[in-house]
């Protein structure tokens, strides 16, 4: 066992996936692993909003069989295979699909993401309040609820004994909140491999017939950690700003939406068109009154108005967040998840990170960025 171990291990290595092990030094608290129904031993390291998981002892869990090949190491299990390419290149589908994927080596160990259990049939649930993570396939006899209830005393964080390194990108003016309307789309997955590439956490206002129609863009949503919110059900002005009651049974409904595709619910919205004017103080008590959190932007990317010129939309963004600066601001920069965004998208990315800016989600904990500075 251990030289075979040694021999898959060295393989890895000659095939250039090792990853810079600092990687690691960014880790989170990590948790147990659920795996169908049962709480395994396995630790899952989070990672820049990332689980990353030992695929070795995953393997041997779901009874996955892993082979090297001259690209890379083929995975298998569930009836379907991916590749993970050698140098770090992303992980190859089976319908030559190439997804970015990231790994890297700790404590002799190639860890991948969890989410590539997606990919090969897997459902995922991550339930950060009751430290629940946990992949299950059909066999799994508990669902969610009666898996935590089984295990609850043992659902704990496993808080490492090294110090958590200092969060210095944290400081005030250097985080930034990327926020996307109206999806999901067509292109959403390709909008979620461009924030997997620069290893972006966004926050997703979505309308429910768009998540009714790309519900698999909403569980990758999910699955990858991004911040779920609502944005209505349709945009219409005169239909969703005709009453109180009526705003309130859009954003009711959307969360419906959201539930029965994820199992999830938020209280983060953002109405149609920003909250000013028509979001007024009647609108406000009848909506923020039910738990709602009401979030607007502070920069404006304009990219519903300028479509394919990515330069004017460039410019725009970082006008207002260098502006922003000068008041020690964090921004929360609003576009929209439409196939134009996908252009400029990149070189918004590599300039924030560039300028020190880390990516965060909105959380609802967190005091609301709105234009009436209604902080319920």
């Amino acid at each position: 066992m251990k030289k075979t171990m040694l021999l898959f291990m060295s393989l890895f290595l000659c095939f250039g996936i090792l990853q810079n092990t600092a990687i690691a030094a960014g880790m989170n608290a990590s948790l147990r692993l659920g795996v169908n129904d049962t709480l395994t031993e396995i630790e899952a390291v989070s990672v820049k909003g990332n689980y990353y998981v030992p695929v070795r002892a995953l393997a041997q869990k779901l009874k996955w069989n892993i082979s090297m090949l001259q690209d890379g190491v083929q995975i298998a299990g569930g009836g379907k295979s991916l590749l993970l390419l050698k140098d770090d290149g992303g992980a190859k589908l089976q319908n030559d699909t190439i997804v970015p994927i990231s790994t890297f080596v700790q404590n002799g160990s190639l860890m991948v993401p969890l989410r590539i259990s997606t990919y090969l049939g897997y459902m995922i649930t991550f339930e950060p309040d009751k430290y629940l993570l946990r992949v299950r396939d059909t066999s799994a006899a508990l669902d969610d609820a009666a898996f935590v209830s089984q295990f609850k005393s043992e659902l704990k964080p496993i808080v490492s004994a090294e110090p958590a390194p200092e969060k210095t990108p944290g400081k005030q003016g250097r985080i930034v909140y990327l926020t996307f309307d109206d999806g999901p789309s067509a292109t959403t997955s390709q909008l979620l491999d461009i924030l997997g590439k620069y290893e972006v956490k966004a926050t997703f206002f979505m309308l429910g017939p768009n998540m009714n129609r790309y519900p698999s863009a909403v569980k990758r949503i999910e699955e990858e950690s991004h911040g779920l919110a609502l944005h209505g059900m349709t945009h219409r002005k005169e239909k969703f700003y005709a009453s109180p009651g009526a705003a309130l049974a859009e954003m009711s409904a959307d969360n419906a939406v959201l539930k029965k595709i994820t199992g999830s619910s938020t209280t983060l919205i953002r109405p149609p068109y920003g909250s000013k004017p028509y979001f007024t103080k009647s609108f406000r008590d009848r909506v923020l009154s039910q738990g709602f959190h009401l979030w607007d932007w502070n920069v404006d990317s304009n990219d519903w108005k300028y479509k394919e010129n990515s330069a004017r939309i460039y410019n725009t963004v970082m006008e207002q967040v260098h502006k922003l600066q000068k008041s020690n601001s964090n921004p929360v920069i609003l576009m929209h998840d439409q196939k134009a965004t996908l252009k400029v998208l990149p070189d918004v990315l590599k300039t924030l990170k560039k300028e020190g800016y880390t990516f965060e989600i909105i959380t609802k904990d967190m005091e609301p960025l709105n234009f009436w500075k209604d902080k319920r």
